[in-house]
């Protein structure tokens, strides 16, 4: 009774955590969102051609390329600024946003022609532009998105994604079953944009209080450019297998690996991405107290542990029963690569623990250096684990994940904690 006592008391402790609510939150909101997205796909498919899909797939593979662009730190620099200097930094990022997210609907429309030339349909031109109406939206609650991250007041963003992923899912089959084919992807997310707008905005005060000026963006883009080139290494990274595995092995192949690794890492990704949101303002909160952002970096590790490994485990244990009961018997033969891929999962939170670290300690740029070696030695992996297919392939990635990411977090935790000029700075 004594123990069940005592674990009742820390798991009261542990529900208390600002931290852990903001994990429940996010973590409910990709849940449900997965769910929306099961059942929209298998309308989609009864509705829309294989051409309807391949017309989509490339507009928002377009999209998902120039979105890369929207992350260059903008909002990381307002969480991660100090007090004295939030309100010049609001200013500098509210007309900088405007700058980078006009640029980019000018960009996707010019990049429209090239791509539908490299197709050879002039039917993309059209789609591609209008899906990049949104940039020209975003602006808006920029700003108030990133304080309302900054205050850890997080359910507001769980509550904007899910209302603007339910309702593009729930519009994406009505507008399939009106008929509207290739626009039945392509059109909700310009259409619900507005609805994570009005949730950011309508939650938090703030305007602009000055008018245009470049005057701090270059310390702006001193921060940001090394987290902007973190994030096209990272979107380099979730591609390139497919890319490799396609390219030398085979279309069917692809096929075969690409429904492991959904399968296998999909969940894994949605918490791993809930975290990586949740753990940023969490530590930023208690930069002025290096006892206290010592100790919630490590509780966060602890807490990322009790997560991520048992559910590693059981989906692993649990693959060869619920991948023919669910998906089918013909998915049968992906179930190894999947459990290879499904533990690869394991090590990846720590080391965005210890990106997000790095961030918050004002040292993105070690961040960036860390991903352009493990890029390289992962395409390196990559490369050698073709030769033995599939198989080969899943076990590169779970080897370098497993060898190297681990190496990260002892190297950045060592370096923030027992770097003399970090300490002297933050004592």
């Amino acid at each position: 009774m004594i123990l069940v006592d005592k674990i009742g008391v820390k798991l009261k402790q542990q529900l208390r955590s600002k931290f852990i609510r903001n994990l429940g939150w996010l973590g409910g909101s990709e849940i449900a969102i997965r769910l929306v997205r099961l059942a929209v796909t298998v309308i989609l498919a009864r509705f829309l051609t294989p051409y309807d899909y391949g017309l989509g797939a490339v507009v928002l593979a377009v999209r998902e390329f120039t979105q890369v662009f929207t992350r260059i730190g903008i909002g990381a620099k307002i969480v991660q600024a100090d007090s004295e200097d939030l309100e010049r930094l609001c200013n500098a990022g509210y007309w900088l946003n405007w700058v980078v997210f006009c640029g980019l609907f000018v960009g996707q429309c010019l990049v429209a022609f090239p791509v539908a030339w490299f197709y050879h349909d002039s039917k993309l031109i059209l789609p591609i532009c209008v899906s990049a109406l949104v940039y020209l939206l975003t602006p808006m609650a920029a700003v108030q998105a990133a304080l309302i991250h900054r205050e850890n007041r997080l359910e507001i963003a769980a509550l904007a994604k899910t209302l603007q992923n339910s309702s593009n899912y729930v519009l994406s089959a009505l507008l399939a079953c009106l008929g509207l084919g290739m626009w039945a992807i392509v059109l909700p997310g310009v259409l619900v944009a507005p609805v994570w707008v009005w949730v950011y905005y309508s939650h938090h005060s703030w305007q602009p209080t000055s008018g245009l000026t470049t005057k701090d963006w270059p310390e702006i883009f001193s921060f940001g450019r090394n987290i902007l080139g973190v994030e096209l290494l990272k979107a380099l990274r979730n591609n390139l297998d497919y890319l490799i595995v396609g390219r030398f092995i085979g279309i069917a192949e692809l096929g075969i690996y690409y429904f492991a690794f959904n399968a296998g890492l999909g969940i894994s990704l949605s918490i791993i991405s809930a975290l990586n949101s949740a753990l940023l303002p969490h530590l930023c909160a208690a930069r002025s107290n290096w006892l206290e952002f010592r100790k919630r970096y490590w509780s966060s590790l602890k807490i990322i542990a009790c997560i991520i490994v048992p559910l590693v485990v059981l989906q692993s244990s649990l693959a060869s029963f619920y991948v023919p009961t669910v998906f089918g018997k013909e998915w049968t033969a992906a179930i190894p690569i999947l459990i290879i891929i499904c533990l690869s999962a394991i090590p990846r939170p720590f080391a965005e623990a210890a990106s997000q670290l790095l961030t918050a300690v004002g040292k993105p740029n070690l961040d960036l250096r860390w991903n352009v070696l493990f890029t390289t030695i992962f395409a390196i992996g990559l490369l050698i684990g073709v030769r033995w297919q599939a198989w080969g392939v899943a076990t590169s990635v779970l080897l370098t994940h497993a060898i190297f990411l681990p190496l990260f977090v002892i190297w950045a935790t060592n370096h923030v904690f027992h770097s003399s000029k970090l300490l002297t700075s933050n004592v």
